[in-house]
Order: structure tokens, then C-alpha cells, then sequence
């Protein structure tokens, strides 16, 4: 069984509207962010001074229903292992559901063994059940209604 990251929501805005916001990482993320985050084959840093530095790169962009996420070379200054990150890989699944869209993100590779588990699934948490999903309906906004 994968033990990978995983965290799943459903929200009323249309799959269109979540896989744009997704891809809005700065409309979502804090920190620094450098480079393209909305079309295949782009490469983008993200970086808190002293704390986590990740390159990644979009291995996959399917419109409205998935993007992947390789993590190129990371930084976590809190793990003994610094580059536990690198060589795993981000993905968000975003399917129609009921008339609603799941979205399902999912951090490949990083399982309960790693040392910086915890404190980024604590992390992860906040950006996706919080900052992501707000930006979501904030979407209701900038799209017409269903």
C-alpha cells in the first residue's frame, strides 16, 4: 500500500476553476517563488530564507484534470537529510464528482519514514486544506457560476 502524502477535498467551483488555481501557486503559496507554474515542461524555485528551498519541474499538465510536479533539488534545513525531497514528486488530481470537484493532492515519495514527515504534512495541510481551497472559491469570482 503507498504510504504517500495524501489529502483530498471537494469543492462546488468547477474542475476548470480548481486546476487554474492550482496552478496559481503564487495565488496560494507564501514564500519566494521563481519561474513558470501553469505549462508543461516549466521550472519553478520555491524558497523560505533558512527554512526549505525545492526546484521542481511540470512532468505532466492535463488540463483540468491532473498536474505532476518532479522535484528537481531541495533544501530542508530542519532534516538531517537536507534533500529528502528530491526525486519525489507533486501531483493534484482534480475530477467532476456528483456536481461537485474532488481535488486529490498527492506527494509521491514522501512517506511516514522520512525525518521531515510530520512537520511538512502539518505543512502541507495548511497550504492545501487552507490556502488552496480558499483560493478555489475565490475562483467563484473570476468564472461564471455553474
Amino acid at each position: 500500500m503507498d504510504k504517500s502524502m495524501r489529502i483530498s477535498f471537494v469543492v462546488d467551483q468547477t474542475p476548470q476553476q480548481a486546476f487554474s488555481a492550482i496552478n496559481n501557486v503564487r495565488g496560494w503559496w507564501t514564500g519566494d517563488i521563481e519561474g513558470g507554474t501553469d505549462k508543461l515542461g516549466d521550472e519553478f524555485t520555491y524558497r523560505v530564507p533558512d527554512i526549505h528551498y525545492s526546484k521542481f519541474r511540470i512532468t505532466e499538465f492535463s488540463p483540468s484534470s491532473r498536474v505532476a510536479w518532479l522535484v528537481l533539488d531541495s533544501q530542508l534545513t530542519f532534516a538531517e537529510n537536507k534533500e529528502e525531497w528530491t526525486g519525489t514528486t507533486v501531483t493534484f488530481d482534480v475530477a467532476e464528482q456528483d456536481g461537485r470537484t474532488l481535488v486529490t493532492f498527492t506527494h509521491e515519495g514522501l512517506v511516514p519514514d522520512f525525518e521531515c514527515y510530520d512537520r511538512c504534512e502539518s505543512a502541507w495541510g495548511g497550504y492545501i486544506n487552507g490556502n488552496l481551497k480558499t483560493l478555489i472559491g475565490q475562483q467563484a469570482h473570476a468564472w461564471p457560476a455553474r
